[in-house]
């Protein structure tokens, strides 16, 4: 089971990334199943929050495009959308301590702890910093960028 992170989403969306095409070749490829994909709310909210942010793009999402790029994503019938489950906190905490999770590192120990109360192994992302947390495969579509 594999998840995917909010940056390859962005990039994904996002006509002027120089990682759109690669982005946008994996989701299609995961979409296209039949292995199991999984997205979790925060990294679909995040979609959302920041894709639709004027001071993150000069062309950002109207959010009736921004929805309904989530509404494809979760589609396909081998697709789940995930949140916490009973005992979250107390996983977060086993999650974020060793790694000393603070500030921007936080969100990543909240999507690790979800992965882990999934039984999610993998994530797609290029963000080094869940290479800290111990348990998760890391791929990164942009090997040449690393």
């Amino acid at each position: 089971m594999t998840t995917v992170d909010t940056n390859i989403l962005l990039y994904a969306a996002n006509a002027d990334s120089p990682h759109q095409k690669t982005s946008e070749a994996l989701l299609n490829r995961l979409a296209a199943g039949p292995d199991l994909v999984t997205f979790f709310w925060p990294t679909l909210l995040g979609f959302a929050r920041i894709s639709t942010h004027p001071r993150v793009f000069s062309n950002p999402l109207p959010l009736d495009i921004a929805l309904a790029a989530v509404e494809r994503l979760l589609a396909p019938p081998h697709v789940r959308a995930l949140g916490e489950a009973d005992g979250f906190w107390r996983r977060f905490q086993d999650v974020a301590m060793p790694s000393r999770a603070s500030a921007n590192l936080v969100p990543d120990a909240h999507l690790v702890t979800l992965m882990r109360q999934h039984g999610v192994r993998e994530i797609w992302t290029n963000d080094r910093d869940f290479r800290k947390f111990d348990g998760i495969v890391v791929r990164d579509p942009f090997p040449a960028d690393t």
